[in-house]
């Protein structure tokens, strides 16, 4: 038996300015252009190994051990994507194995949890792509493949690259100009870190596809959020980020994140994503902004109650300063070296729910690996 195979790793992404509605439900086309933030693949990211073989019978797919479904639309969209410009790599050198007429194997796991509000279908769709994109040996950019990446998962278009990211909505109907592309490399802005404050990793009780549904569908909100704001946004958080300014890029942070849950809560029925820890964190960060006389942490929450937030190394101590008197026996917590003076507890007395902490950075994206999850068989290792 001859296998084919090729392994690589993606990182998860954080938008800074959301993807919220689509325009095109098949082949996931935004309402709105999105800018996330991607993380080091040092603490979250997915390792997938795709491999294909002319005694494979059926493709097949294992997650995290499990053996799980390749039926879906999104699923079968990419790997359809991918075999046609496999075909066309073979098509022009004859003497090629023809790897687009085998059936895959592919091993995937995530090192965080699984749909907990953690982009992990971003991560996943990212990995899953870029591994096959190697395995066929595609000589398109990254660009391109994020586009197939996109089908399976909006976000995951914007895990292809590192650094500061932007999803470019498009305007064509088929999908040709909705594409991720780099605002910034990780070598621009390096010193941008991140905490993310696990609060639930539960699955949500609301998928992200069906929220966004019933969004568009019912927010008298919507229109205005990506018709008005958006817009604005996405060039004065790319203009923020190509001047390394802080405090601006952290407003637009806040103000998108607030502005993404107002319309699910305008939803009707309406969609909850933040609970009653994720409410009174946001008001912890205001205070430590506040206290410090300027903005130096930005808090972001997608489609659950997990809070990320983006402050810049140098600030570090006075972050978790601030995070200190609630967070200090959580597990993942790293104690500042100076504590300050202000009392927390006097302005909100407890914060509880929070189950971990990820402390993180800006990282890189997709790599190959010689790490390989499946054996000479084809098998999970």
């Amino acid at each position: 038996m001859t296998v084919y195979q090729a392994s690589a790793t993606a990182p998860v992404n954080i938008a800074t300015l959301k993807y919220w509605g689509k325009r095109d439900k098949t082949l996931n086309l935004p309402t709105n252009s999105s800018i996330s933030v991607t993380l080091s693949q040092d603490d979250l990211r997915t390792l997938t190994t795709a491999s294909c073989s002319a005694d494979f019978e059926q493709d097949q797919l294992w997650l995290n051990g499990a053996l799980e479904s390749l039926s879906s639309e999104r699923t079968q969209a990419c790997l359809k994507d991918l075999r046609t410009l496999r075909k066309g790599v073979e098509h022009k050198d004859a003497s090629l194995p023809k790897l687009s007429e085998y059936k895959l194997h592919i091993v995937s796991e995530n090192n965080f949890p699984t749909a907990a509000g953690l982009a992990s279908s971003a991560a996943g769709f990212a990995a899953l792509v870029f591994s096959i994109a190697k395995l066929y040996q595609l000589p398109q950019d990254l660009s391109e493949i994020s586009k197939i990446a996109r089908k399976g998962s909006g976000s995951a278009c914007r895990s292809l690259f590192g650094g500061y990211v932007a999803w470019e909505m498009g305007e064509s109907p088929d999908g040709e100009d909705s594409k991720a592309v780099e605002v910034a490399p990780l070598e621009h802005w390096p010193n941008m870190k991140a905490l993310i404050l696990v609060v639930s990793d539960d699955k949500k009780d609301v998928p992200s596809t069906s929220g966004m549904q019933s969004t568009v569908a019912t927010s008298d909100l919507f229109n205005h959020r990506i018709n008005e704001l958006v817009p604005q946004r996405f060039e004065e958080m790319k203009s923020a980020i190509l001047k390394k300014d802080f405090p601006t890029f952290a407003e637009l942070t806040m103000k998108d994140s607030n502005s993404f849950h107002a319309v699910c809560l305008d939803s009707f029925p309406p969609i909850f994503y933040l609970n009653d820890t994720s409410k009174k964190i946001i008001k912890l960060i205001h205070k430590i902004n506040e206290i410090e006389g300027k903005t130096i942490v930005a808090y972001t929450y997608d489609a659950g109650p997990n809070a990320v937030l983006y402050y810049e190394a140098e600030n570090e101590d006075k972050i978790l300063s601030g995070l200190k008197p609630y967070f200090e026996n959580i597990q993942g917590f790293k104690q500042p070296q100076t504590v300050t003076s202000f009392d927390f507890k006097s302005f909100i007395p407890e914060i509880t729910g929070v189950s971990k902490i990820i402390a993180t950075k800006i990282g890189e994206g997709p790599k190959e690996t010689s790490i390989s999850l499946i054996n000479e068989s084809g098998l999970p290792k």
